[in-house]
């Protein structure tokens, strides 16, 4: 009897039973979660470009300085070759296009800070289709970028560009488009790209050029060859034009002005009209968006 006893104060309590194991349900993917997806990091560029003041004054300094320090600085000695024009009011088309293409080149380049601080992994792995992440960082790349080309816009008085509405909804939609092809462009280069410092000397490597190239500080009629032909394959000269060609359609200038600084993209002699300029910046913008989904989705 006794051993019986001392045999269960040694066994001790009974084991208890096994808790229950706590389920994770994933929700089945669906166009909603998807579009939710998409509004979230469309949502986060907008938080990230509102919550850093520091950055939205400094991407303005650029297009300052190119359009009140050189525009001024230049415009006693190009006078006689502008034929009335002022010369700030030549280049406005190209400095709105820059200010836009910065913008949305340093809103694609978060995605290597993401990478570099292991967010993005997070992303990858969240039950959501990889493009809807890239589509979101896009959409918000173009948002973000066309509100600061919007501040740009509103410097259109100081240059004798005129306030009509028509005028500034036309730019504004064409901000809005190089904006998304600019930003899907930024992914795409981003994508495969770890480091910041890398980055960056890829945006300066190919930006620059496309801006210097593209016309936005001087008329693309009469260049020499081999510069007429780097223009013609520089997307970026497909956004300038269109733009010049609406500022100049709304201001007073006599006909010799209209032709030698208004020419106008041609091909072979012909003329290049503007909603076909604008169809091949989306087509660019599409296609590079398409790249960098795949280049996404392909990346472990």
């Amino acid at each position: 009897m006794s051993t019986t006893t001392d045999r269960a104060q040694t066994a001790g309590p009974p084991p208890a039973a096994p808790s229950p194991i706590a389920r994770v349900h994933v929700p089945e993917r669906s166009i909603a979660s998807e579009l939710r997806a998409i509004k979230i990091v469309w949502k986060r560029e907008l938080i990230r470009f509102r919550s850093d003041k520091l950055r939205m004054v400094t991407s303005l300094v650029q297009p300052l300085l190119f359009l009140f320090i050189l525009g001024s600085g230049l415009q006693r000695l190009s006078s006689t070759s502008t034929h009335g024009v002022n010369l700030k009011t030549f280049i406005y088309p190209g400095i709105l296009c820059v200010s836009v293409m910065f913008t949305a080149m340093f809103s694609a380049a978060s995605i290597v800070w993401d990478r570099e601080f292991g967010f993005l992994r997070e992303m990858m792995v969240a039950p959501i289709r990889r493009s809807s992440i890239v589509i979101g960082k896009c959409l918000g790349g173009a948002t973000v970028a066309g509100i600061q080309g919007a501040i740009v816009i509103c410097l259109a008085g100081f240059v004798k560009v005129p306030y009509a509405p028509v005028l500034i909804l036309e730019i504004l939609a064409l901000q809005l488009l190089l904006a998304f092809s600019i930003t899907a462009f930024g992914v795409m280069v981003a994508a495969r790209i770890t480091q910041m410092q890398a980055f960056m000397g890829v945006m300066q490597m190919v930006v620059m050029p496309m801006f210097f190239i593209s016309g936005a500080l001087f008329p693309v009629a009469g260049l020499p060859a081999w510069l007429a032909v780097l223009n013609r394959f520089d997307p970026l000269t497909y956004a300038v034009d269109p733009m010049r060609k609406l500022i100049f359609d709304h201001i007073h200038t006599n006909p010799l002005a209209q032709k030698v600084l208004n020419p106008g993209v041609t091909w072979f002699g012909w003329h290049v009209p503007g909603l076909l300029e604008a169809g091949m910046i989306l087509l660019l913008g599409i296609g590079m968006l398409g790249i960098a989904i795949w280049e996404f989705t392909t990346t472990e």
